[in-house]
């Protein structure tokens, strides 16, 4: 009798059958977590817009921690002295009285940088200081003053003559006509005596208000502002006033400081003009009042740079008197060399 043989094939269809089965489950459990995840991500939106907020907390955390960081890092600018516009009168007097204070300790030994032994001899160098240097000037004179000593010899003398000897101040026959004009003005005005009085020292001929004031103050002992091409530049320099015109100047300047201290201030600042605040190149860094000055920086910075700019007595150099007085020679000062000496 033939039997089916049907049980292989059962057990084959058993066999197979499992495998579909954990497929299906396989299926199902991704497709429970597919379903998970869709109904997660359907709140996930309300989360993100939950989070959104922090975020930002941290951005802007973060944002003034940087600013804090910079500010703490970054030095705070270098304060500046009051200078401007909004710097009291109060305030303008102190430090211009302190930078005056200040130069007097550095100039001891100011004076006049013109050789004179009157008060003629002060008025006429003053004169022929004009748009030349004292240096030129006393290398100049002692020739002119050895031929005429007194404002009647001037008053008398050849042009011609006077014109050869002043040649090397420059501008020598405008400055020849002034002296002997001058010398006139003394002799028939005055006695031939030089008059201690600001109004009559303005009526002779090349006398300006400068001029008067270095002969009253030098040769008369009566305080007085020189408002000279260094002065105007200096008290511009530190905002003492912003006027250009020497008479404003002077009235701006004088109703800063006692008027006893007038004459000496004028020495004070005429000296610092011509040995250190120069003006094309102020040596800065080798200034003494560079803390007081709104100006400062506009020169050289740098103390070996500028110590070579350093001029006359503070640069170790001759001065510009031929005979100036023993205390700027007690302050290590050399008398400047005659004319045709170097």
């Amino acid at each position: 009798m033939v039997r089916k043989v049907t049980a292989p094939a059962k057990a084959t269809a058993s066999a197979k059958t499992p495998p579909p089965a954990k497929t299906t489950a396989a299926k199902a459990a991704v497709a429970e977590k597919a379903a998970g995840k869709t109904a997660r991500g359907k709140t996930a939106p309300g989360k993100t817009a939950a989070r959104k907020p922090a975020v930002g907390k941290k951005a802007a955390a973060k944002t003034t921690a940087v600013a804090a960081a910079k500010e703490t890092t970054t030095p705070p600018p270098a304060k500046k002295p009051a200078t401007t516009k909004s710097e009291s009168r109060t305030a303008l007097v102190r430090r211009a009285r302190r930078i005056d204070r200040e130069l007097a300790e550095v100039y001891p030994y100011a004076h006049p940088e013109l050789d004179f032994e009157n008060p003629f001899q002060l008025l006429v160098a003053t004169v022929l200081s004009a748009q030349t240097t004292d240096l030129r000037v006393n290398q100049t004179t002692p020739a002119l003053f050895a031929k005429y000593p007194t404002p009647e010899d001037l008053s008398a003398a050849n042009p011609e003559e006077v014109e050869e000897i002043l040649r090397p101040t420059g501008f020598f026959r405008a400055k020849t006509k002034s002296v002997i004009g001058l010398s006139k003005g003394l002799t028939e005005k005055f006695g031939g005596e030089v008059p201690g009085r600001l109004e009559d020292l303005v009526t002779l001929p090349g006398v300006g208000r400068k001029t008067a004031f270095v002969v009253l103050g030098n040769a008369f002992g009566r305080p007085g502002i020189t408002v000279d091409t260094h002065f105007q530049r200096l008290v511009r320099r530190w905002r003492w006033t912003e006027e250009t015109d020497p008479d404003k100047i002077e009235a701006a300047v004088g109703a800063l400081f006692p008027k006893s201290e007038w004459t000496m201030l004028s020495h004070h600042v005429i000296f610092h003009g011509r040995r250190i605040c120069h003006a094309r190149k102020p040596a800065c860094g080798a200034c003494p009042i560079a803390p007081l000055c709104p100006a400062y920086g506009e020169g050289e910075t740098d103390p070996e740079k500028a110590q070579k700019l350093l001029k006359y007595e503070k640069g170790g150099f001759p001065g510009q008197r031929l005979n100036p007085p023993q205390s700027y020679l007690d302050a290590g000062g050399r008398p400047a060399p005659p004319l045709g000496a170097g």
